[in-house]
């Protein structure tokens, strides 16, 4: 097909190939869920399912989608019609197909007023959110809002919201006044306990902002918040991505994005509004997420993030390139086998060693280039639930989390920001002051990193903190890599 500087939308739909067009047409059905955080992930996720899910079944289900920040994205979806393309990048090839479930598009930060009124309409149902661990403001150990200034002027003022828990209470209070009926808070954030975390999150806002009992009362009866987990590996898009999509379709898409072909969402099946049929596009509908959070959270995420940091410290640009590291696949079996699967029950039927033989063939996909300073971004907001729960649990078992020790020495040693051949790495968290802070006052020996960093509270729970094997081999391994580096530590480990 001869390539044309045309946009995809709804007047070039017609000259997509067949196998690439949308299951559905933007406008032709009405909007019943709201979701917060329009970046790529969520466009290769929820968006591919809620499509499916209204392919097949039916229902009043079209997606209205808002980005709380950037007005990227809102701007290329809103000049094409809602429209973007998914391409799932395989190891044996690729295929791209349009995405229809976009209704339409707003920008929080522009017009917070206009989502509020959304979330407060009687046709939106369900509100999903993919917004990043950060933006929930919630202490990664306790779970207890952090306030500050812009979220107490969101709560206790009548000036428009400019957080996300401030622009979901807002329409929820609107919402109750308009009696507008009952409503799903559906977090798709890697948050331990994503669901209980979101109702809790709304809970204190009600408090913070002085709701009358009663009034909270309502607000709570009328919300329910089912738990989430949520898996398939989306890169940043590239040039390369929008390349890859005109190629395919023909047309030019500003908003692509590329995938690996594995998509998994388990959901707990509480919509009192209703839902979309999403158990007709391959989710799992449960009684308790709880299981396969925890199973993701540590046999998925907590192993990229030991790749990825691994790996840039290496100098692996993706972390494909990261897994052909000699002795990098053997240390992160170990880490599954010896550690992470006997640090809590799985979901039935489930092998933890199998599903993490599965995770490492898809990290090794080469056509998927997952860069490893993507993936190490926001260390002190991940590393808890993905890699310090699971010391907490081996440790309250008595048993040794030698290997989870060398995922916390390879953090430790990221901060340090530079490589093994010097190369400087990027500092990107929302703690990266009182990171950089705590480095610059402790002593510059990987014992005084160790003490600096540990003191953390909103990382390192007391207990852990204070267990003296933990923080002798979390020593141990950061005096292995500074000293020799992640090729040599590697080939020692033992």
């Amino acid at each position: 097909m001869a390539l044309t500087t045309d946009r995809l939308g709804l007047a070039t739909l017609r000259r997509l190939p067949q196998e690439s067009r949308p299951l559905l047409r933007p406008g032709t059905v009405p909007a019943g869920i709201v979701h917060l955080g329009l970046g790529a992930f969520h466009r290769a996720h929820q968006a591919v399912h809620t499509e499916a899910a209204v392919g097949a079944a039916g229902g009043d289900w079209g997606i209205i989608g808002v980005a709380p920040r950037s007005t990227g994205v809102v701007d290329a979806l809103a000049a094409q019609d809602c429209l973007f393309s998914v391409t799932t990048l395989a190891a044996e090839g690729a295929s791209t197909r349009a995405i229809g479930a976009l209704t339409g598009v707003r920008h929080a930060a522009s017009d917070p007023d206009a989502v509020v009124g959304l979330l407060a309409d009687p046709a939106i149902r369900v509100v999903t959110l993919t917004v990043t661990e950060k933006a929930y403001r919630l202490d990664p150990v306790t779970a207890a809002l952090t306030v500050d200034a812009d979220l107490t002027a969101d709560l206790t003022t009548g000036r428009p919201p400019r957080t996300v828990p401030g622009l979901l209470v807002r329409g929820l209070l609107a919402r109750a006044a308009a009696d507008a009926g009952p409503l799903a808070l559906v977090s798709c954030d890697n948050l331990p306990a994503n669901g209980r975390r979101l109702r809790g999150l709304v809970e204190q806002c009600l408090a913070l902002a002085r709701v009358p009992d009663a009034t909270a009362e309502r607000v709570l009866t009328a919300v329910t918040c089912p738990g989430t987990m949520v898996d398939r590996i989306v890169p940043a898009s590239t040039d390369e991505t929008r390349d890859a999509a005109r190629r395919a379709l023909g047309v030019t898409d500003l908003a692509a994005v590329a995938a690996e072909p594995w998509s998994q969402w388990v959901i707990e099946d509480d919509f009192p509004g209703g839902r979309p049929a999403w158990e007709r596009s391959g989710a799992v509908l449960t009684d308790d997420a709880g299981p396969w959070e925890r199973l993701k959270l540590r046999a998925l995420n907590g192993v990229h993030s030991a790749t990825a940091y691994l790996g840039a410290l290496a100098g692996a640009e993706t972390v494909a390139e990261a897994l052909t590291l000699p002795h990098l696949d053997a240390v992160l079996r170990r880490l599954v086998t010896e550690e992470i699967a006997p640090s809590f029950t799985p979901p039935p039927g489930v092998d933890v060693t199998d599903y993490g033989e599965q995770v490492l063939a898809r990290f090794a996909n080469p056509a998927i280039r997952y860069r490893t300073t993507q993936v190490a971004m926001d260390g002190s907001q991940k590393l808890p639930q993905r890699v310090l729960h699971t010391v907490a649990d081996l440790r309250a078992a008595g048993r040794s989390a030698r290997w989870s020790a060398l995922v916390v020495a390879a953090w430790l040693r990221f901060l340090l920001g530079y490589a093994d051949d010097g190369r400087p790495l990027p500092l990107d968290d929302p703690l990266a002051d009182r990171l950089r802070a705590a480095l610059a006052a402790g002593a510059h020996t990987p014992a005084g990193v160790v003490d600096a960093v540990f003191a953390l509270r909103e990382v390192f729970p007391a207990d852990l903190a204070a267990d003296d094997e933990v923080r002798a081999d979390v020593t141990g391994w950061l005096t292995a890599l500074e000293r020799h580096g992640v090729r040599a530590t590697l080939a020692d480990a033992r």
